[in-house]
């Protein structure tokens, strides 16, 4: 049972919204050939925001019917750009093939997965008075998720965490974020959000204070899946 990880996949099969503008030429495609050259049905993926291009849930079916038929567990987060979101009640009787974290974790084998999308950390160059608001309120999303799992039940697993936004301001300073992953002692975490060479520089990737750090935005990774850790 590896670990794979990806975000920032912006599908857009009823939206139409290209990316080419950006250069990304056929990105989906070249995903879901990695995904299935890569994965298999034991493994676990995690999908760390900006799914699809949908308004609705309606919208999204789609997309996600897409993702429901690829190998592996399947683990979503929101991203800024999911306005599709809905219930996790909602869309896991929709979509029952795909886990969505909000306020909850999943175990799975050896692994604990907790997640939120999180948000523009202060001190960062774009942090204005009205991040504040919403920054608080994924760090109280974030602890939700992080307690709703018992000592005993998270017990010697290997614990993960998705994020949308990096965890860390663009001069990659400790924020609240950081500080619940080293209190809650979370192994490794995967982000996304940062395009293009410009803004891949302000992501850190790495080992801080005993934490694995991944950048996954899917053009950071030229359009194909990380693994992160083997099974």
């Amino acid at each position: 049972m590896s670990v794979f990880a990806i975000g920032d996949l912006h599908m857009s099969t009823v939206q139409k919204k290209t990316m080419d503008q950006f250069g990304w030429f056929h990105h989906v495609d070249r995903i879901l050939e990695d995904w299935n050259n890569k994965i298999t049905e034991d493994d676990i993926v995690l999908l760390v925001g900006d799914i699809s291009w949908a308004l609705r849930l309606e919208e999204v079916e789609p997309d996600i019917k897409i993702l429901s038929k690829l190998p592996g567990h399947k683990f979503m987060i929101r991203g800024n750009h999911d306005y599709w979101w809905s219930s996790v009640s909602k869309m896991s009787k929709k979509f029952p093939q795909i886990h969505f974290l909000h306020n909850n974790h999943f175990v799975i084998g050896d692994y604990v997965i907790f997640g939120t999308r999180g948000w523009i950390c202060p001190n960062d160059t774009q942090f204005t008075e009205t991040d504040e608001k919403i920054y608080e309120r994924e760090l109280k999303r974030l602890k939700n998720s992080v307690n709703s799992a018992s000592e005993t039940v998270i017990q010697n697993k290997k614990k993960l965490l998705m994020l949308h936004y990096p965890p860390m301001n663009d001069k990659k300073e400790p924020s609240g974020f950081t500080d619940i992953i080293e209190e809650a002692k979370i192994d490794v975490v995967c982000y996304g959000h940062l395009h293009g060479e410009e803004f891949h520089k302000m992501g850190f990737e790495g080992i801080k204070n005993h934490t694995e750090y991944h950048l996954v935005s899917c053009d950071y990774l030229d359009f194909k899946v990380k693994k992160i850790l083997d099974g």
